[in-house]
């Protein structure tokens, strides 16, 4: 029973495992904030593209 008691006490003592679990939740925020962004910018830059494919298209040739 003692050592069941002082398993249980070192666990809670333990403050390796909260940091651990606190850097893995900031480290899934900054990647979903991270993917978020290249994706807002890869449609940001493929409607540039096809923007100016449009507006080249309508320029007449010389």
């Amino acid at each position: 029973m003692t050592k069941s008691l002082n398993l249980i006490n070192r666990f809670i003592a333990d403050e390796d495992g909260a940091a651990l679990i606190e850097y893995t939740v900031l480290l899934g925020i900054m990647l979903i904030a991270v993917i978020t962004t290249i994706i807002a910018v890869g449609n940001w830059v493929g409607l540039q593209w096809t923007s100016l494919n449009s507006g080249l298209a309508t320029v007449p040739a010389p």
